[in-house]
């Protein structure tokens, strides 16, 4: 609107009148302004979120974005899947984060939060494949476990004739005759982790099922007694920092980890991985599910933010490129294991389309 105050022979009263609609005019644009999606222009870098097992690899696309393109280099954080997504799904806006990493996929009542909290439109990013690997310091004997014993070393409460009790077992020899008599300690992922997430529907979940008074209660009974851990040192919550786990393995040879399969391809001069059900976590074994503990890598992007904070089409286009996520691409050296060729050109249109999903992909 254009404000001119006039000669100088209008009237004091015309002046007065005028200069009261510029200034009704002047804060009306400012509450339109403040109107717009809160993404407005309040920030000029990318920010991420999420998994600590996809951190490394984000990390490095940051890094390579930030030198590569006019744009600043992003924000990026370790957080836990679950802890990345709730951020997330907080809202629009620029103090809420454009992208969240997940080591597993968004559940339906995240889902369902991101909804509610006006975060309509998400698109899912499959970036590669990953297994959980246990594993002890190189010196210690090489386990060889099932998901069976590991429910049994790991659980509050564990069956036993005919009702649940207390968790006795203090040494994996107590589990089964024929593992090492070593004390259980087990540092692993805690529960806003995706790794804990995953670790728990593949592995724990397997386990205890195994018992026929367990796979005959009600799916929440039987999550509840199938995700309890102990708390007597048996498992140790380590946190979302994974080389913090590696260094402890070190210090404590009979002690066990829980991580990604890149922790433990970065640091095998210090740890070796247990053989889980009969298979190792291999390349191989993980890209055909071979390995019982294999799962998928994933980013979500908030669609809103998408052309109001600046950048993020094309860190999508650095993410997805073949020199990236592509057998031979640079996030190959880092330990991600690659999708093959016809999955990884689904994943990457998907991306680049910003191809939205819906609460029946998140259920389905």
């Amino acid at each position: 609107m254009g404000c001119a105050f006039g000669h100088a022979t209008r009237k004091t009263e015309l002046k007065t009148v005028i200069k009261q609609t510029c200034a009704i005019a002047a804060v009306a644009a400012v509450a339109v302004a403040g109107a717009q999606p809160a993404a407005a222009q309040a920030r000029d870098q990318i920010r991420i979120v999420g998994s600590s097992t996809v951190y490394p690899f984000a990390s490095t696309v940051v890094e390579r974005f930030g030198q590569k393109t006019e744009y600043p280099t992003p924000v990026i954080e370790s957080t836990g899947s679950g802890g990345g997504l709730k951020l997330f799904c907080a809202g629009v806006g620029a103090q809420h984060p454009d992208i969240t990493n997940a080591s597993r996929r968004i559940k339906p009542s995240e889902f369902k939060r991101c909804q509610e909290n006006g975060v309509k439109k998400i698109t899912e990013v499959k970036i590669g494949a990953d297994g959980i690997v246990l594993a002890n310091a190189v010196e210690a004997e090489p386990m060889s476990l099932t998901t069976k014993q590991l429910y049994l070393a790991l659980a509050k409460e564990i069956p036993q004739d005919g009702e649940l009790v207390e968790n006795p077992n203090e040494t994996w020899s107590d589990v089964d005759p024929d593992l090492p008599d070593n004390k259980i300690e087990v540092l692993g992922p805690p529960p806003t982790s995706g790794t804990r997430d995953a670790f728990n529907e593949l592995g724990m979940l397997d386990g205890c099922k195994q018992f026929d008074m367990i796979a005959d209660m009600p799916e929440e009974k039987m999550h509840e007694v199938c995700f309890t851990y102990r708390e007597d040192g048996g498992y140790v919550d380590a946190g979302e920092n994974d080389t913090f786990i590696v260094k402890k393995l070190a210090q404590t040879p009979t002690a066990i980890g829980i991580f990604g399969f890149s922790f433990l391809d970065q640091n095998r001069d210090k740890i070796q991985a247990a053989t889980i059900n009969g298979s190792k976590p291999t390349v191989e074994n993980i890209s055909s599910d071979k390995y019982p503990l294999s799962r998928s890598l994933q980013f979500y992007v908030k669609n809103a933010h998408v052309g109001v904070i600046p950048g993020i089409k094309e860190y999508l286009e650095e993410f997805m490129a073949e020199s990236t996520f592509g057998p031979n691409g640079y996030l190959v050296q880092k330990g991600l294991i690659p999708m093959p060729e016809s999955q990884r050109e689904t994943w990457r249109n998907r991306a680049m389309e910003l191809e939205t999903i819906s609460m029946d992909d998140v259920t389905g």
